[in-house]
């Protein structure tokens, strides 16, 4: 009964675009720039003219490839890593990514989930942690990034992974949540206890992390 409930709290919590919005496409020198299929297109440079975007693909520990846009702020200091919410991918997000690095003044990490996007794989709440675990990975090797100048955003199921990251950096610079659920369960119906299959449980780990500090 508890993994049939569980598969059901996962079969709400995840509507990934379809179709995505995007595609990947290589460049002969090897370098991935995005192509929109949406109608109307959505608005997104050409990565191979444009110095302030790299687009990514990324292992993960589960065997998946997520796709991964880092925005480039030359006045930056601190850098966004951003988990999205539900029903949408990278196509719809470049608009806003682009309004948070100029007028927040940072660099800015956003990736799709495996099987949001153009990233392989299933949606599920452990490849969602697998997935941000290997993007911060990724912010420390490829850019040099430490955790004391990374600010993790989270909105809607993007808290799920974001606290999940959270928990496991004492010095992170800050932590922001948007529209953050409770639980999977708690989306789907209202109750004031806890079950051992529920996923994302969002309100545990905060008081967690607030008796600690």
């Amino acid at each position: 009964m508890g993994c049939m409930v569980s598969q059901l709290a996962s079969k709400f919590a995840f509507f990934p675009p379809s179709p995505p919005t995007y595609q990947l496409k290589k460049w002969d020198d090897g370098k991935l720039t995005v192509v929109s299929t949406a109608s109307p297109a959505v608005s997104i440079p050409n990565a191979a003219d444009d110095n302030s975007l790299d687009v990514l693909v990324v292992d993960t520990k589960h065997g998946n490839k997520i796709v991964a846009f880092y925005l480039k702020n030359p006045y930056a200091r601190l850098t966004l890593l951003y988990s999205h919410g539900n029903a949408a991918d990278l196509g719809q997000l470049y608009d806003l990514f682009v309004q948070l690095k100029v007028n927040l003044r940072v660099n800015l990490m956003g990736y799709d989930y495996s099987g949001y996007g153009a990233s392989t794989g299933k949606p599920s709440e452990s490849s969602t942690y697998a997935d941000i675990e290997a993007i911060y990975e990724c912010l420390e090797t490829e850019y040099g990034v430490s955790q004391e100048d990374v600010i993790l955003y989270g909105q809607s199921v993007g808290s799920g992974p974001t606290l999940h990251l959270a928990a496991k950096l004492p010095r992170l610079r800050g932590v922001v949540l948007h529209s953050a659920i409770l639980s999977g369960l708690r989306v789907l119906c209202h109750v004031n206890f806890t079950f051992c299959f529920d996923i994302y449980k969002v309100y545990i780990t905060l008081l967690i992390m607030k008796r600690n500090l």
